[in-house]
Parts: structure tokens; sequence; C-alpha cells
């Protein structure tokens, strides 16, 4: 292993140490009363209260991640990518997320796949960056639509929710509609400001030429697929909570879903543990739950997600690398990748 990637490593440690904080914080630290957050108890009493469920949560969960991998295919289909190869790249990059540090899975998306894609390393980040500010985008709407649903949400949280939402739309309006004349003022701006900037604006030349090739009607269709894809994991989310017996009221499971995977910005360790089950928790909560309702649905959606997207994107990866006949040991291969994004 490289002086670089070991230093990678190193870096993993404050994420580690603020996932084990947010565990603690979510299921250790007794609240005012000396309950603390969780109670092995809680498991012995889980039932499965009706079962007919799991069909729901297997088959939001297959179309909501189909249809993902769909989108990331209506932005790389200009390079002559397939929606087969865009499929499986996608699902192994989310479960080389979950197991490996740093995003390597995303990393591994731009420069592993990046001749099974048939586009450049650059291109790719482009496609990437997009994806990210769509996903962040509809998060933010569900989290608007359903902030004034449940209680305990103060007034700041609400005023911020719809802050990032103006924010988030102008922002994509703006890079829709002033996508070929907005990279002149960019650059000029920049230009300004200091060097160590410079990747910043590489990202955004990068994410405006996205939007350049997929043009407005295009943009529109990713959105309507956003919505899709984020409705989703909430009828997953909601298929889950009918399955054990968790009743919120109408905006429990897609307010989960909003905060669950906006929680993802926290750095952490790989695959969001300790700021996932915090944010269910919190969330649900606020919606009708108790603390160990809320508490151990966090811990089993969550462990649902690791299993079943690592299950699914490993076994494409091994089936692919078996195909291909490659003996290249998968460290090995993690290794070569290069130090930082394009």
């Amino acid at each position: 292993m490289t002086r670089e990637r070991r230093l990678g490593l190193l870096k993993m440690l404050p994420g580690l140490l603020i996932s084990a904080f947010f565990l603690w914080f979510t299921y250790v630290r007794r609240n005012a009363a000396g309950v603390r957050g969780f109670n092995p108890d809680d498991f012995r009493g889980l039932r499965l209260v009706a079962p007919v469920w799991i069909v729901g949560m297997v088959a939001a969960g297959c179309l909501g991640y189909f249809v993902r991998s769909y989108r990331w295919w209506r932005m790389m289909r200009s390079s002559g990518s397939r929606l087969r190869t865009c499929f499986r790249v996608f699902m192994t990059s989310l479960a080389a997320n979950n197991i490996l540090p740093l995003r390597i899975g995303d990393v591994m998306r731009i420069f592993t796949y990046a001749d099974d894609l048939h586009a450049s390393p650059s291109f790719i980040m482009s496609t990437l960056l997009l994806e990210k500010l769509l996903d962040i985008f509809t998060l933010v709407l569900m989290l608007v639509v359903t902030i004034h649903t449940g209680s305990g949400v103060s007034a700041h949280t609400r005023v911020l929710a719809k802050v990032l939402l103006v924010v988030s739309t102008g922002g994509l309006i703006l890079m829709v509609a002033g996508a070929r004349v907005l990279v002149g003022p960019i650059q000029a701006m920049f230009r300004r400001l200091p060097a160590k900037l410079g990747k910043l604006e590489h990202w955004l030349l990068l994410a405006l030429e996205a939007v350049r090739n997929i043009g407005i009607l295009g943009m529109v269709w990713l959105f309507v697929l956003s919505l899709v894809a984020w409705g989703c994991e909430g009828l997953m989310y909601l298929s889950a909570m009918r399955l054990i017996g968790l009743v919120t009221d109408w905006g429990g499971p897609w307010q989960t879903v909003a905060v669950a995977n906006l929680s993802f910005l926290i750095p952490s360790s790989p695959g969001g543990i300790g700021p996932f089950e915090w944010a269910c928790k919190s969330t649900l909560v606020n919606h009708g739950a108790t603390a160990s309702e809320a508490g151990l649905f966090g811990l089993l959606i969550h462990l649902w997600l690791l299993v079943v997207i690592t299950g699914v994107g490993g076994g494409m990866f091994f089936v692919h690398r078996i195909r291909r006949a490659r003996r290249e040991p998968l460290l090995d291969e993690v290794d070569a990748l290069p130090a930082e994004l394009p």
C-alpha cells in the first residue's frame, strides 16, 4: 500500500469518531429521565406484524435503485454507455461506498470503470456532480413538503429548510437556464479568488458541461426521475414501518427518507453509520413513534440497506470479474486509484 493511501486511511479516523459519537448519542446516552436510548429487550419484542409488506419493501427498493441507475444512464448515454453497464457500475459503487473509506465507490466509478462506460473520467465526474445536486434538491424538497407535519420541529429549522430549498432551486434553474453563458463569469470570478479554490471552479465547470449536454427538457426528465426514485425510497420506508407495526403520521416515512439521506453529508464512517441512525430516530420521534421504536427502526432499515445494496452490488462486481477473468486483487485495484478526484 502506498504512502498516500496510508495517509488516506488515517483520514478515516475523524469519521470513525463522528460515527461513534452519534451512536453513543442515539443509543447509549441517558435522557432526562435516566433512560438509555436503546434497550436490548426491544429486539426480543420485535414482531413482523404484517409480513406481506416485505413484498412492498423489495418491490419499492428494486424500482427505486433501477430508476436511479436509469437516471444516470440518461446522463451517460451520449458517451455510448449501455444501460446494463451503468446499472452494474452504479450498484457496485454503492456497495464499495458501504464498506470502503473515503467514498472509494465514487472514485472507482470515475476511474476504474471509465473504459467500460466509454467515457473520460472528467465526463463521468460531471454526471456524478449533477446526480448529487439532483438528489440534494429532491431530498430538500421532500423535507420542506413534510416539515409542517409531526411535532418538535422548531421554527428555525423550518425557515432553514425553506432557505435551502430556495437556494437549491435557484441554483438548478440558474444552471439549466444559463449553462452556456455562466462559464465566462465563473472563470472571471475565480481568477480573483485564491488559487487553492481552483478545484471548486473545475467541478462547477464540469457540472455546467453536464447540464449543457443534457439540455432543458433532459433536465426536466431527470428531475421527474429523481422524484420517482426517492418516492420509491419513501415507499420502502413506509413498507418497513408497516412490517413491524410502527405507526406515524403521513409525513413520517418521507421526512425520515429526507433527513436520513441528507445525514450522509456529515463526514462519518463508510455507510454513514451513526448519523443515519440518529436522523431516523430523531425524525420518527417527532412523528409519533416512541424512542425505542424509532431507534430500533433506524438500526433495522440501515442494516437492510447495507446488506442488500452491498450484497447486490458486490455480487455484480464479482460476477463481472469472473467473466472478465481478472486476477488482480481488489485492494491492489483500489490502491492503484488516483489520490484525488479529477
